[in-house]
Formats: structure tokens, sequence, C-alpha cells
């Protein structure tokens, strides 16, 4: 049994517990209310700090104060950190390409890609009943303060048949993504804090819940951030490249035989007779030109030679 001079202590050792879960409970409910925020994260903080010593009488009074003081220090307190961030551009481009020969073609892409610090992160072919390639299409990174320069040279790597490109300034969502990572790991400190402090397994418990909640919402932001710091460093463009259709024949030429497809195979062999009967005197000319040069001279003396000759005298009978 308690005695009468050991009762004070105990009511007070009683009411320093009930504060002491009281004021958990409440930092506890100030993070859940948190939602990232700075002013919240130092209420938690705060209000894990309140489980002290202090008389069941003055509990709420300490709380109220110590929550009014905290939001105001959150509104006039330390000076927000001013996030040093560059501008911030997502640009992407499409490119329609056809040319004769498509392999031809994708290796030109490929030097341009080169010579301007990119790489090709994904390439596909497709190819006719023959085996010849067709259809080419190329998503390619380059780094994103030589965009324009790039896609001014993928244009010219074929016949360009379109092309167009989109800018994006994201410089704010950059900001403000940095903002709420550093706002969610001051949160998740404080919370660890509240975690050693917990005394009981309800409150271990419901801290471990928030716990588990923030450091998921801070991980969907880090993913967010390297995702922006991705596609803001290098840019994508999507080349596409086409063969040239070949001219459809006429239903005249389709549907030419008989008489008249034999008139003109016959037609065409004559020209080809000509065309080799002219190219072979061509060939003979020259040496005709000689010929008559040297031959006309020579066959002039040969001649008067024999007419010079005395003539044999008749034989007697």
């Amino acid at each position: 049994m308690t005695s009468p001079s050991s009762l004070p202590r105990f009511l007070s050792s009683r009411r320093t517990a009930a504060a002491a879960s009281a004021a958990a409970l409440f930092a506890l409910a100030a993070c859940s209310g948190a939602g990232g925020s700075g002013g919240d994260e130092s209420s938690a903080d705060a209000g894990g700090s309140l489980a002290g010593d202090v008389p069941m009488s003055e509990q709420d009074g300490d709380l109220s104060a110590a929550r009014n003081g905290l939001v105001a220090e959150d509104a006039a307190g330390a000076p927000k950190e001013a996030p040093d961030v560059e501008k911030a551009i997502i640009s992407t481009g499409n490119v329609a390409l056809e040319s004769k020969d498509v392999e031809k073609a994708a290796f030109d892409v490929q030097q341009v890609v080169d010579e301007h610090g990119g790489e090709i992160t994904d390439h596909k072919t497709s190819t006719d009943d023959e085996g010849e390639v067709r259809h080419a299409r190329m998503v390619i990174r380059v780094p994103a303060e030589k965009f324009h320069a790039a896609f001014a040279d993928l244009e010219q790597a074929a016949d360009l048949t379109s092309s167009s490109s989109t800018s994006e300034d994201v410089t704010t969502q950059v900001i403000d993504n940095q903002v709420r990572i550093r706002a969610q790991r001051r949160s998740i400190q404080r919370i660890e804090v509240l975690l050693d402090r917990a005394q009981s397994i309800r409150d271990i418990m419901s801290i471990e819940t928030q716990l588990t909640r923030r450091q998921a919402d801070l991980d969907s932001l880090e993913q967010r951030q390297a995702y922006l710091q991705d596609q803001t460093s290098m840019s994508t463009i999507t080349v596409s490249i086409e063969r040239t259709a070949e001219e459809p024949r006429t239903e005249k030429e389709e549907d030419e035989s008989g008489f008249v497809a034999g008139l003109s195979d016959g037609w065409d062999g004559l020209k080809a007779f000509g065309t080799w009967t002219g190219e072979r005197a061509g060939n003979l000319l020259p040496f005709a030109g000689i010929g008559l040069l040297i031959g006309v001279p020579t066959w002039l003396l040969v001649r008067g030679a024999v007419r010079r000759r005395p003539k044999a005298p008749a034989a007697t009978s």
C-alpha cells in the first residue's frame, strides 16, 4: 500500500509519463499533417522535445504555446536557401527522311551523331521480300547545348520529308522538386528522432508508419529529379528513314504484248545494230584515212613504173 508521503511522488510520476506520451503523440500528429512542409516538420521536432517532466496542469498550455511559437518561427525564422539552378530546358525533335539507299542514309545519320557527341539508344529496321532495308527508325540522344546544330545536320542527311521540334522550360519544376527533397529529408530525420524517444509499442508503430510513407515520398521525388536531370542534359531526336518509292508502271506498259511488243523489240534491236555498226565504222575510220594517205601514192608509183617498162620484141615465126 502506498504511504501518504509517497503519494504525491507517485502522482507526479504518472503525470510526467502522461505528459511525455501526449507530447510524442502530438509530435507524430504534426508530422502526419506536415505533407512535406518545413513548418510542420519543425513542429514535429519540437513536439518530441516536449517529453520532459511537465506537470499535468501545464501540459495543454505548453503544447499550445509550442505550436504557436513554431508556426511563428517557421513564418519568420531562418531564411530559405535559394536554390542555385540554371535554366532547364527539355528539347525534343522528329526528322523524317527519304533515300533510295536506306542503309547509306542510316550510316550518314550515325556520322552526324558521332560528330555532336551523341548516341543512338534505339535502332530498328524493316526489310522487303528481297531482304533490302526499306525503313529505319533511330532514337538519338545528343547534349542539350548541341541540339539545334545536330537537328539541322540531321535534316541534311538525306531527302527531308518533314521535321518538327519542341522545347519545354522546366526550371520551375526542377527548383520545386529540389525544395521538396530537402524538406522531406529534414522531416525524415525528425521522425527518426521521435522514433528513438518513443516508449510504447503503439507510438513506435505509428511513427514507423509515418517514416515509411515519408521515405516512399522521398524516393518518388528523387526519381523525378533524376528524370529531369536526364531530360535537360541530353535532348532526344527521333529519325525515320523511308526508301524512295519507285515510279509505278502504267497500265499501257503492263498490257503491251503480241505484235506491238514484237515490233518494239525489233525496232530496239535494229537501233542496237545500227549503233554497233556506227561504233565499228568510227573505230576503223582513222585507219582508213592513214591507208589512203599511204596507199594512193604507192599505187600511183607502181602504175607509172609499169607504163615506163619497155615492151619485149615480138617473137618471129
